[in-house]
């Protein structure tokens, strides 16, 4: 699936023949080790130094001992019979017990499966059995998520079967459901009993054993968010995932005795790739204020654990900009981070680089196809490339942008964006067809919406399938919402289309004011017109108290789509 790149000029980063194609650096090799053996490297270089801090929990481990209670955690895994390719599924929001379960299922060479904290019942009956889960290893709940009560909702058999020996009508291929903390729920196990059943004698034959695995095996499957049909299990190897995490972590200048503040959730790559695992090859030091995200316990774990890095996606900056504890708190300790997950307004980064302090912070760009990064900016790189662009491309990757007839366009101009290179996954488990659509000749479909420079920088327009034609205007929601954002009073906004019987489509936003403001929706509408293009005034402004977001921060635009429309009693204009 991964072709061979080609690296245009020396850096390997300038747009070939003023078209929209470019090739990372290729002069330091990729690494074949999997992710046992890179941690076993960090434990003997690093094993006095901290791995991970949990706040909320009060745990703290070296990379010895998260080396060794993971290893525990392998060999008890072991006894309950997983091996080599099970499939072992993950619910909880950021504990240490995730931590340990990444790093003991790739020491197994058992594929990882996250299953995403906010899912229900029915999406939970779909990802186990989509890849056939043996086991699941559960937080009790999580805000008003009651895992344990929708686990044995979900397979009744749990009241009466003995612990590990299940065999459940709606989930098939569940054989034992491990649950965290210290209560009895029938049926199931205890994470501290599986952890005791790790002796040393099998955890010794299991640190020999997985020398044998090989980088090129999967080691995670992640699912994609399904707002388009069902959920897509991508499924990812060792050598995308710790490639990848290199990279970050080089490119961000994060490094043994650094200190990484992680508010994003494990379950999606940002945390578990860009996070845990840059962590991990490095020596650097993971630190998690809690279980979900809340700014104020962000803010003070920077504080108090002397966080030199900081990651959010963007609505979480705002929220840690906007808290009261922000202008007490001594963020001098950090130095950089990442902001990324969704689109990242100017003014936000701006405000970041300036007020946080991050001056060395960077924008990434990705998707979890892609295991995540493709495009990164660089420390050095100037302010504006900074706040304006998602930087340039990673090493090892070669990126094109496309139009409609899949012909790679000129400098400057937008299409869709291809990645291809060893951070390419697998495939979606279980389903060809959708890999096909989406992985040809080795290049992977984002469906984001780009432009490329002349040297290189990355803007990223939009998604595909966000681009609304106006009375054949093309309209690009990020360009109206980067606008919408300098107005004093907006503090958030999404910019989406509607559907309109005389233009085809209307530019409708929905905006989150500045605490304290008020404005109407003609002091919005003024605004534009004194600035913009008629045609990407919005017609529609809703004022709305929050937006509709996913668990890692990004805005769920079918459902603000969906609900204008029936508000406003709007019909689909039919085409021929």
């Amino acid at each position: 699936m991964n072709a061979p790149i080609a690296t245009p000029g020396p850096l390997g980063r300038t747009p070939l023949a003023g078209l929209s194609h470019v090739a990372g650096p290729t002069d330091t090799p990729l690494s074949e080790d999997t992710i046992p053996a890179w941690i076993d490297r960090t434990a003997a270089a690093h094993g006095d130094r901290e791995a991970c801090v949990f706040r909320e929990q009060g745990i703290r481990w070296t990379w010895a001992q998260l080396r060794d209670e993971s290893d525990r955690l392998a060999a008890g895994l072991a006894r309950l019979g997983l091996r080599k390719g099970d499939r072992l599924g993950i619910w909880s929001p950021n504990r240490s017990e995730w931590i340990l379960t990444q790093y003991a299922t790739a020491r197994l060479g058992v594929i990882l499966v996250n299953i995403n904290p906010a899912y229900r019942i029915s999406e939970l009956e779909y990802a186990l059995n989509r890849v056939e889960c043996r086991g699941i290893i559960a937080a009790p709940a999580f805000k008003t998520s009651d895992y344990l009560g929708m686990l044995s909702a979900l397979a009744p058999e749990l009241a009466s079967c003995a612990p590990g020996a299940l065999r459940s009508g709606a989930a098939p291929h569940l054989r034992f459901v491990i649950r965290m903390g210290e209560e009895r729920t029938p049926g199931m196990l205890n994470f501290g009993e599986v952890l005791a059943l790790g002796d040393a004698a099998a955890i010794a034959e299991l640190r020999a054993a997985s020398a044998g695995l090989h980088c090129d095996e999967p080691v995670n499957i992640q699912f994609t968010s399904g707002t388009t049909g069902s959920p897509k299990g991508a499924t990812l190897t060792h050598r995308n995932i710790v490639n990848n995490a290199i990279n970050v972590a080089a490119t961000m200048r994060f490094g043994p005795g650094d200190r990484l503040c992680v508010p994003v959730p494990l379950y999606h790559c940002f945390g578990m790739v860009m996070s845990s695992l840059a962590c991990a090859v490095t020596g650097g030091t993971m630190v998690f204020p809690g279980e979900g995200f809340d700014p104020d316990a962000t803010l003070a774990a920077v504080q108090e654990e002397r966080c030199t890095h900081l990651h959010g996606v963007p609505t979480m900056f705002i929220a840690e900009l906007a808290s009261p504890r922000f202008a007490s708190t001594d963020l001098g300790s950090l130095r950089g981070g990442i902001m990324a997950g969704s689109p990242c307004p100017i003014e936000v980064m701006k405000r970041v680089n300036a007020e946080m302090g991050m001056t060395e912070v960077t924008i990434a760009y990705g998707m979890t196809e892609t295991s995540p990064v493709s495009f990164q900016s660089s420390v050095d790189d100037p302010l504006e490339r900074r706040v304006a662009t998602v930087g340039r491309i990673q090493p090892h990757l070669e990126v094109k942008i496309v139009d409609g007839a899949g012909n790679t366009v000129k400098v400057g101009e937008p299409g869709e964006l291809l990645t291809r290179g060893y951070s390419v996954m697998l495939g979606y488990w279980g389903d060809e067809e959708r890999t096909r659509e989406a992985v040809r000749d080795g290049w992977m479909h984002t469906g984001d919406l780009a432009t490329l420079d002349a040297e290189g920088y990355c803007n990223m327009v939009g998604r595909v399938k966000d681009l609304l034609i106006r009375g054949g205007e093309n309209v690009y929601p990020r360009e109206i919402e980067e606008f919408l954002f300098g107005h004093p009073k907006v503090s958030q906004v999404q910019v989406f289309g509607v559907p309109d019987q005389r233009y085809g489509e209307e530019v409708c936003a929905w905006i989150v004011l500045e605490p304290g403001v008020q404005a109407t929706e003609e002091e919005i509408r003024a605004y534009c017109r004194e600035r913009i293009a008629h045609y990407k005034v919005p017609r529609y402004v809703r004022f709305v108290q929050e937006l509709p977001m996913t668990v890692t921060g990004k805005a769920q635009k079918f459902v603000m789509r969906d609900r204008m429309i029936a508000e406003l009693g709007l019909v689909e204009r039919k085409t021929a």
